[in-house]
Parts: C-alpha cells; sequence; structure tokens
C-alpha cells in the first residue's frame, strides 16, 4: 500500500505524470457520470451524482486547458530539437513526425484564444478557434496513428531479420517497442473518435457520441498513457 501511494506522489510530482493523472480522472468522471445520467428515469440520486460527476468533468478539463497556457516554449523547444528528423532512419517517420510537430504548434495558439475569448479577455468568437483547435488536434492523432503504424512495420522486419540473421536489438526489445506503438494506435484511435465527435454537425459521427462513450474511449487513452509512462520509467530504472 505504501509503495503505491509512493508512486502516485511521485507520478503528481512531475507536471506530464500530473496532466495524465488529471485526464484519467476528467474522462474516468465523464464515463461515469453518463452512466449514472442515463438512469435519471428511475433514480434521481443516480441522476444527481452524474451531473455532478459531469460538472467536475468539465472543471478538471477546463484545469488542463489553463495549465497548457504555458506549454508552447517546451513544444517548441522539442519541434527546434527534432528539425527535420534527420537522426531518423526511415523518411516516412521523419515526414510524419515533423508535420505533427507543426500541428501540435499550431494547437497551442489557437486553444489559447479561444480561451481567452471565452473568458472575455479579447473580444473574438471562440467557436472557430475551438473548431480550429479540434481539426489541428484530430490531424496530430491521425499522423501519429500513420507513424506507429508505420514503425511498427520498420520494427516487423527489423524483427524477422534479426530472427533469420541474428545480431543486433533482442528479440524481447523489439516486441516491447512494437508493443508500445500498438498501444499508440489504439490510443490515438480512441482520441481520434472523440475529436471527430466534438467536429461540426454532418461530419462522420459529430455530435453522436453520448457522454458515457467520450468518457470511455477519453478513458481508454489516459490509461495506455498512463501504462507507457510507468512502462518508460521502468526501463529507465533498468538502464540506470
Amino acid at each position: 500500500m505504501q509503495q503505491s501511494v509512493e508512486a502516485l506522489v511521485r507520478v503528481l510530482e512531475t507536471y506530464r505524470g500530473r496532466d495524465k493523472v488529471i485526464r484519467t480522472v476528467c474522462y474516468g468522471s465523464q464515463l461515469v457520470g453518463g452512466v449514472l445520467s442515463q438512469k435519471a428515469e428511475t433514480d434521481v440520486s443516480s441522476q444527481r451524482l452524474g451531473k455532478s460527476l459531469l460538472l467536475f468533468s468539465a472543471q478538471l478539463s477546463h484545469c488542463r486547458t489553463v495549465l497548457r497556457l504555458f506549454d508552447d516554449l517546451s513544444m517548441l523547444a522539442y519541434s527546434h530539437s527534432y528539425g527535420m528528423g534527420a537522426g531518423e532512419e526511415d523518411a516516412g517517420v521523419r515526414w510524419i513526425s515533423v508535420l505533427t510537430n507543426i500541428a501540435d504548434q499550431l494547437y497551442y495558439p489557437c486553444e489559447h484564444i479561444a480561451w481567452a475569448a471565452d473568458a472575455e479577455l479579447i473580444k473574438v468568437k471562440s467557436d472557430k478557434w475551438w473548431l480550429l483547435c479540434t481539426a489541428l488536434w484530430g490531424t496530430s492523432l491521425l499522423l501519429g496513428i500513420l507513424r506507429s503504424l508505420r514503425v511498427l512495420l520498420i520494427l516487423k522486419k527489423k524483427l524477422k531479420r534479426r530472427e533469420r540473421d541474428g545480431g543486433g536489438i533482442s528479440r524481447s526489445q523489439l516486441r516491447r517497442q512494437m508493443q508500445g506503438e500498438a498501444l499508440s494506435v489504439l490510443s490515438g484511435m480512441a482520441d481520434l473518435s472523440n475529436a471527430i465527435h466534438w467536429m461540426p454537425p454532418g461530419f462522420l459521427w459529430a455530435g453522436r457520441f453520448p457522454n458515457w462513450l467520450v468518457g470511455l474511449m477519453g478513458t481508454t487513452s489516459s490509461l495506455i498513457g498512463l501504462i507507457q509512462m510507468s512502462a518508460g520509467d521502468s526501463d529507465a530504472t533498468d538502464s540506470t
């Protein structure tokens, strides 16, 4: 029990870890709140609890939006360090990553403007800016899925070559990398389904998801993110 608490404290002490925990609680609350709200016709107490959880989820989402006001420089530093991806072995992975960085970099100022408009700090309509944010987020997610699929193909070829010729990276390490990329595809698809839901009505399944389904997709991707972060920390610990 004590070890679990200490591990949670270590996660919450980092910005990245805290954001992932807040995201998980946010979507988890929306999932449970959405399910309880559907029982409103037979249970008034469930209706009240469901509404409270949905409001709590909305506040956590707003909290993450405010915290992202300070993410521009870190994203810019990452994009600058990655550059044109000279360190990548595969040209496809390199260009997909560059385009993803561009979409991510543009996302932040658009979200800041939308937030400022909602807060009445500036006199512009926020709708078009939120739409642009969702489009950029969806583009980034789609590119991320394509990148992971490309990396999976590369790793699969490396694994076959390793089994045939020997040498190079161990098979267990290659399989771990493949599992990580497969999880990234699953996470990206869950988030992309929500991004499409938040697009204007008439675009694919935009606006058709109930609250519980949005929460389910978001919780799935959030839990995968926590698993990947935990696995990354474990690998870093093993290598030291």
